[in-house]
C-alpha cells in the first residue's frame, strides 16, 4: 500500500513540474525576446543626446596636431535637439567670429573676415572642419545612431577589469554616411562610452575616438575630453576638451538663424 502511494505522489508530483513549467513558459520567452532590443534602442538614444539633451550650450577648447603644425581655438557651442546647433570660434583672434549653423537639413557656414555666409553642401559633411580631424557631421551632429544606422550589441561582459556593452552599427541601406561600421564600448555602469572605431565599406580601421575624463552633470555622466586619432596617421590628433557644458538651457528655434549666425561675435 506504501509502495502504490509514494509512485501515485511521484505521478502527482511529475505532473505538477510539468504543469508548472507549462505557466512558466510563456513568461520565459516574454522576458528573453524584447530585453536586447529595449537595451540597444536605449543605449542608442542615449549616446545621441549625451552631449546635447534637450538643449544645451557648452565652452570647449579643440587642438589640432598635425605634421606641420600643432593650434588650439575656444569654441562655444549651442544645440537644441538634434536638429539646431551653433558652434562660434572665440579664440584665437584671426579665427575668432567664424561659425557653423544647423538647420534641420541646412548648414551654413560664416567667415567674419569678409562678412560671407556660404551653405555646405551635403557632399562636404565628410569634410574637414577648420583643419582639425573632426569632420563638418562630427561638429553639427547631422548624422545620429538612431536614425542612421542598424545597431546592434555585439559584446556584452568584462574587458580590462570594466564591464561594457559593445555597439556594433551599420548605416542603412539610404543612410548618407561615410562608414561601413563603428563599433562603440560603453560601461555600463554609468553608460559613458569609452572608445568608438570607425571603419570604412571595406571593413579598414580608418581612426580612433577615446572619451575620457568623465564628468557627473546633472543625471547622466559626461566624457569631458574627446581625442580623435586617425589610423593612417599616428602622430597626428585632434582633441576636444569641454572646459563646460550646461543642459536645459531655454533656446528657442529662433535662436538658430542667419541672422543670429552673423550676431554671435
Amino acid at each position: 500500500m506504501l509502495i502504490k502511494f509514494n509512485k501515485i505522489n511521484r505521478l502527482h508530483k511529475s505532473s505538477r513540474q510539468k504543469w508548472v513549467a507549462y505557466l512558466l513558459t510563456p513568461f520565459l520567452l516574454i522576458l528573453s525576446l524584447p530585453a536586447s532590443a529595449i537595451e540597444v534602442n536605449e543605449l542608442i538614444q542615449h549616446i545621441d543626446r549625451l552631449w546635447r539633451g534637450e538643449t544645451s550650450q557648452a565652452t570647449m577648447t579643440m587642438t589640432v596636431k598635425t605634421r606641420r603644425y600643432e593650434r588650439s581655438m575656444t569654441m562655444e557651442a549651442w544645440s537644441r535637439g538634434s536638429e539646431y546647433s551653433l558652434v562660434v570660434i572665440r579664440e584665437p583672434v584671426k579665427d575668432k567670429g567664424i561659425a557653423t549653423l544647423k538647420v534641420k537639413d541646412n548648414i551654413w557656414n560664416y567667415l567674419p573676415k569678409i562678412n560671407r555666409v556660404t551653405k555646405v553642401p551635403s557632399s562636404m559633411m565628410s569634410g574637414s572642419w577648420m583643419g582639425s580631424h573632426f569632420t563638418n557631421d562630427d561638429l553639427v551632429k547631422e548624422s545620429t545612431f538612431e536614425d542612421d544606422f542598424t545597431s546592434s550589441i555585439s559584446f556584452e561582459g568584462e574587458r580590462d577589469g570594466i564591464k561594457i556593452y559593445e555597439l556594433t552599427s551599420v548605416p542603412k541601406p539610404d543612410a548618407a554616411v561615410v562608414w561601413g561600421k563603428v563599433v562603440m564600448s560603453i560601461e555600463q555602469k554609468n553608460l559613458s562610452p569609452q572608445r568608438a572605431l570607425y571603419y570604412d565599406e571595406e571593413g579598414l580601421l580608418i581612426r580612433t575616438m577615446t572619451f575620457d575624463q568623465p564628468r557627473k552633470i546633472d543625471a547622466r555622466t559626461v566624457p569631458m575630453r574627446l581625442i580623435l586619432q586617425p589610423e593612417d596617421k599616428p602622430e597626428e590628433s585632434t582633441v576636444i576638451v569641454y572646459n563646460d557644458i550646461v543642459f536645459e538651457v531655454p533656446l528657442q528655434d529662433s535662436f538658430f538663424s542667419l541672422q543670429n549666425l552673423q550676431r554671435r561675435q
